[in-house]
């Protein structure tokens, strides 16, 4: 018996366990880089169970044909803007940027009804109007004062002031996101001007979503932060641990996803240095390269950048450039993507973005916060664009493209950058923020930020139910 199967035989007999005799030839198959961990792994999990006997089936799956074959793990990239983007210039990169974003949203609002009454705006101004008519373009301006709301929408035919003296009407106008689409109903006012009687978003329509033929689990994770001090590496390496446990539910993981900032990088904001315990970025990419290496190989992960990870800042972004890429990256079951990126998961539709934007909605829209950062992801399903809100905080890149658009409905939106898990349904795409695993950073806390950190997101692809592991508990 081979010296490594015997230490690992030992380390389970003193914890108590008893080993089936069919077992043993499976532990001769199994790595022996892997085996004193993978018997670890085992233990743990089966104490937790109160099962001592360790037989063929909690082993069968470390070696190539003890997977599962049954669990589906099918998947295709419908898009990455990684190969995609071009970068305009100045001035007319952003008018080609917004030009497209309109007519790719005008698209989808021509399948509205009211589209038929729908006129270019620089028919209307001026002019008087014999009905209610309708006029589409983005929210450019909007002010209040006493009783009114006064909104600025533009086409490429122009601009128009529409007044708003409805109260309910006006919550709705003051919901709005600066820059996004809009289609007013409007009639001349009594003392000139147009009133505003109805406002209709491109919205996403009520739908069923698509499953998963096998049970096929995907987890769902964003916001490792690696080379933070505050970098939860106990937490994160049980997580990686749990993959390759016999957990039932593990089993059936086919699907990892991380949605960005993977490492905390370096400069991203003043005095980060001072939470650093890595300060360069290929060392923390090197850590994170280490820790990821542990995946599974017949679980698929994809990534995308986020705002901490090196390459572009502004949206959309590429993937990590290769060279901070990794040998680990460029193996088989590995992905990179940019941000946003779109998948097909076995037949289910899945939208990531990072979710640099949700500091903008929050922090400009009345009744959001960072504590419920679905509402915020609502949002931007409504508006059917995942950045609309130019020059606050997410830098946005003069694209002579829109990517940023939602043009095909997600089965599941799934963003991070909030560091607080929370999850919704809407009209049928489930919404998740998939949380962090960083503890409460000062920055967080002098805002007052509470993160959820440490929490993996499970979704049974067939069944679209979600579940949640707290990996907290086992250093809690």
């Amino acid at each position: 018996m081979k010296e490594e199967v015997s230490s690992a035989i030992t380390y389970a007999l003193s914890k108590g366990f008893q080993i089936h005799p069919d077992a043993f030839k499976i532990l001769e198959k199994i790595d022996v880089k892997e085996l004193q961990n993978i018997i670890k792994q085992v233990v743990r999990e089966k104490a937790k169970q109160n099962l001592f006997l360790i037989n063929q089936s909690d082993l069968r799956m470390f070696v190539e044909s003890g997977i599962d074959e049954s669990v589906g793990d099918q998947h295709a990239v419908l898009f990455d803007p990684t190969k995609k983007v071009t970068s305009a210039e100045g001035i007319d990169g952003f008018t080609a940027l917004f030009s497209d974003r309109y007519s790719k949203l005008l698209r989808i609002m021509m399948q509205r009804s009211q589209a038929k009454k729908m006129v270019p705006i620089g028919n209307v101004t001026g002019g008087k109007l014999g009905e209610e008519i309708f006029v589409a373009g983005l929210l450019m301006d909007r002010k209040s004062e006493r009783d009114v709301t006064k909104l600025v929408i533009d086409d490429p035919s122009g601009s128009l002031e529409v007044l708003v003296f409805n109260q309910e009407l006006q919550e709705t106008a003051n919901s709005l996101l600066m820059d996004q689409f809009v289609m007013a109903g409007i009639t001349n006012g009594k003392n000139g001007g147009f009133i505003a009687k109805e406002f209709l978003v491109p919205d996403i329509p009520d739908h069923i979503a698509n499953r998963s033929k096998s049970e096929t689990y995907a987890v769902l994770i964003s916001d490792i932060h690696i080379g933070s001090k505050y970098f939860m590496e106990k937490e994160f390496a049980e997580f990686i641990a749990w993959l390759s446990s016999p957990d039932p539910v593990a089993r059936k993981v086919r699907f990892l996803l991380i949605c960005g900032d993977i490492i905390d990088g370096v400069g991203i904001f003043p005095n980060q240095d001072k939470e650093l315990l890595l300060t360069d970025i290929d060392e923390q990419m090197a850590k994170a390269a280490q820790m990821l290496d542990r995946v599974p190989r017949h679980i698929k992960t994809f990534i995308i950048p986020g705002n901490h990870d090196p390459g572009r800042r502004a949206l959309p972004q590429p993937a990590i450039p290769e060279k901070h890429n990794m040998s680990l990256w460029n193996r088989e079951n590995f992905f990179m993507m940019g941000n946003p990126a779109f998948l097909d998961l076995n037949g289910v539709k899945v939208l990531m973005f990072h979710g640099q934007s949700l500091d903008d909605v929050v922090g400009t829209t009345p009744g959001l916060s960072y504590a419920q950062p679905a509402k915020a992801m609502r949002a931007l399903l409504r508006t059917r664009h995942l950045s609309p809100i130019y020059g606050k905080r997410t830098p946005i890149a003069p694209e002579l493209e829109d990517f940023m658009v939602i043009n095909e409905v997600p089965d599941i939106f799934h963003s991070g950058h909030v560091h607080v898990v929370d999850l919704d349904m809407y009209k049928g795409t489930l919404i998740v923020n998939s949380g962090a695993w960083q503890s409460q950073t000062g920055y967080q806390a002098s805002v007052g930020i509470t993160p959820t950190p440490g929490i993996a997101i499970i979704v049974n692809l067939a069944t679209m139910k979600v579940f949640t592991k707290d990996f907290t508990e086992t250093f809690g």
